[in-house]
């Protein structure tokens, strides 16, 4: 195994020197510079650390990284699995007790005791770009993550706080169906009422909805929901109120949440949790989703990646099982070295 040191990596930002870890979130609110990663079921890791350079951020290795094969990944939910579950689901949905869940399974493979994630993310940031893409890297307390996540958790600039729920994929705009459409406005009403919980009365919005965003490989239906934060709320506030995030959940959220639990069959850790960092000297904060993101279980020797969809009265189960697959399909293939750039650095599959 190596021993790497702590840091977090995200864009131009990387952070080194580890101060102290917590997992109280009114650390957020204090001083200095954290590395947060919120485990989905309620894990928080808050890391600060010393220096913190934004310009000229020397890269990671993508050659120190040594995935699985191809053939090694198994799933938490196999195809027959996933589908009966998806089935389970719509009966929820035509008793009432819930209008949307999200489905999710957890992939693993053998990792080699020498991986390192950062190295990990130097490969997806050439095989699948994304807009909050990182590293936490924090091996004395269970954490070594690299995501390329797309979807936008909590972005705070002093008391304004924005989320960006994805909700509908497919692999061209012409894939996406009328249930896509729905179920993000149904998504985009839940998590309005999540921060409306600690946003003064009047000042959510949602600036844009359904829109259409392209990433390797797919699109999404992406919408931006808005607010001030009211008076005496912060960072424990806005974590009681808006976690885990409603895209990866469902409506109600409570009935969602206990629907995950009785139908998936592995935790999802920091899959699906809020992974990113805040400048508390600054006022300044963006927490990703859990999505499209590794993580290494060093216990179990093994590196996880994790994969799901929305799960509506219109969805067909099959239809279901085939978007988790598109999710996961390239991310595998980067980490397991399927992947390679070409010269106009373009991502090829090989």
């Amino acid at each position: 195994m190596l021993h790497l040191p702590p840091l977090a990596r995200f864009g131009d930002r990387l952070a080194t020197g580890l101060l102290d870890v917590t997992s109280d979130p009114a650390a957020l609110d204090s001083r200095g510079f954290w590395a947060v990663c919120a485990d989905f079921e309620g894990r928080l890791t808050c890391a600060r650390f010393a220096d913190v350079t934004t310009s000229a951020v020397p890269a990671p290795v993508p050659g120190r990284w040594r995935g699985p094969a191809v053939g090694d990944w198994t799933s938490s939910l196999d195809r027959d699995a996933y589908t009966a579950a998806v089935r389970r689901i719509r009966a929820y949905i035509a008793t009432g007790e819930v209008y949307q869940a999200n489905l999710c399974r957890v992939l693993s493979a053998p990792v080699a005791p020498d991986a390192d994630v950062d190295a990990l993310t130097a490969l997806l940031a050439r095989g699948n770009p994304a807009p909050y893409a990182g590293t936490v890297r924090l091996p004395g307390h269970g954490v070594e993550i690299a995501t390329a996540s797309p979807e936008l958790f909590l972005r705070r600039d002093g008391r304004t706080v924005e989320s960006g729920p994805i909700k509908g994929t497919g692999r061209t705009e012409a894939d996406l169906l009328d249930k896509d459409y729905a179920e993000n406005v149904m998504i985009v009403d839940l998590v309005r009422n999540d921060i409306g919980r600690v946003c003064a009365t009047g000042s959510v919005t949602v600036p844009d909805l359904c829109a259409v965003e392209k990433h390797p490989g797919l699109v999404h239906l992406v919408s931006t929901v808005r607010g001030e934060l009211r008076t005496g709320a912060g960072w424990p506030e806005l974590f009681g109120a808006a976690f885990p995030p409603g895209s990866v959940t469902g409506a109600p959220k409570s009935s969602a949440l206990r629907i995950i639990e009785e139908l998936e069959t592995t935790p999802r850790g920091p899959y699906c949790g809020g992974i990113g960092w805040v400048d508390a000297d600054r006022g300044t904060g963006e927490l990703a989703v859990g999505i499209r993101t590794f993580w290494i279980d060093r216990t179990a020797g093994l590196l996880r990646f994790g994969t799901g969809a929305g799960i509506t009265w219109g969805s067909d189960p099959e239809g279901e099982w085939r978007e988790t697959e598109l999710k996961a399909s390239r991310l595998l293939a980067v980490a397991s070295g399927a992947y390679e750039a070409d010269i106009g650095g373009e991502a090829q599959q090989t």
